[in-house]
């Protein structure tokens, strides 16, 4: 790939226009256009067009990144896009990492993660998992994304398992109103505090009910309680912190509930138990 496809692809992938381009590094539009097709920057403008896509000036002429620079070529690739932006760009190279592992070769069109999710965000949900004796992968397409990566871990079952109550947790997650109080939770912007008036209003629970789920779910840290005096009278409120943990288990969960059926890629092999 020469120089000319090179900005032609970053620009495209960076979903900005020639104008915008030519704006960053101080040229008129007609010169990135001539720059994609067939013509060359000066050289004086490389490292400034390098920087406006995140990327080297040897990768700009389509060179071989070595395993050194690599790292420094995915920082400067985050840099140059904006910050809510970086999670989406993060999910891209999940994909292609993925791919990587079992088809290196894959075209264009299989690399572009965002097609993918727009071809299938109304249909089925796909999958794509790479199951190996040095560790596993496990990633939702569309519509539900996801991703989770995990190398091969010594005493895997011990470190998941040592000091950790599950039938306890899942035991209480049991619980019908439990439940739907950690979704009424996590559905609120956080930083609210609320009282035990929140879950008897919205989930019709009684007086006590409220307070013991409430007791549960400070057991679990996902309250905090602060004491406010309001008339001369003390008033209990909580303030909800959330954690990633909880929709990530959903995930799985889900997961184990509705099998995957349809992958859009599929690497199996392992032959280890898991734990």
């Amino acid at each position: 790939m020469n120089i000319s496809e090179t900005i032609a692809r970053l620009r495209k992938e960076k979903n900005v226009t020639q104008e915008a381009v030519a704006q960053a590094v101080g040229v008129s539009t007609q010169a990135v256009s001539k720059w994609e097709n067939g013509g060359l920057p000066d050289v004086e403008l490389l490292p400034a067009i390098a920087d406006y896509f995140g990327v080297s000036v040897d990768m700009l002429f389509g060179r071989e990144i070595s395993a050194g620079n690599l790292e420094e070529a995915i920082t400067r690739r985050f840099a140059s896009v904006p910050e809510e932006d970086r999670m989406e760009l993060a999910f891209q190279l999940a994909w292609v990492m993925e791919l990587a592992m079992f088809q290196p070769d894959a075209d264009a069109n299989n690399r572009d993660i965002a097609a993918i999710r727009a071809a299938y965000k109304g249909g089925k949900q796909q999958y794509s998992r790479v199951t190996l004796d040095s560790g596993f992968t496990q990633m939702g397409l569309a519509p539900l994304s996801y991703f989770l990566l995990v190398p091969e871990n010594e005493d895997f079952k011990a470190k998941l398992t040592d000091g950790v109550d599950f039938t306890a947790l899942f035991t209480d997650l049991a619980k019908q109103d439990v439940f739907d109080t950690l979704l009424l939770l996590y559905s609120r912007p956080t930083g609210k505090f609320f009282t035990a008036g929140l879950l008897e209003k919205t989930l019709g629970m009684t007086a006590e009910r409220s307070e013991e789920v409430i007791s549960i779910l400070i057991k679990y840290g996902q309250l905090w309680e602060q004491a406010l005096e309001l008339d001369d009278q003390v008033m209990k409120t909580y303030l909800f912190s959330p954690h990633p943990a909880f929709p990530a288990l959903l995930i799985f969960a889900r997961e184990m509930l509705k099998k995957p059926d349809y992958f859009f890629y599929h690497m199996g092999g392992r032959q280890k138990p898991y734990f």
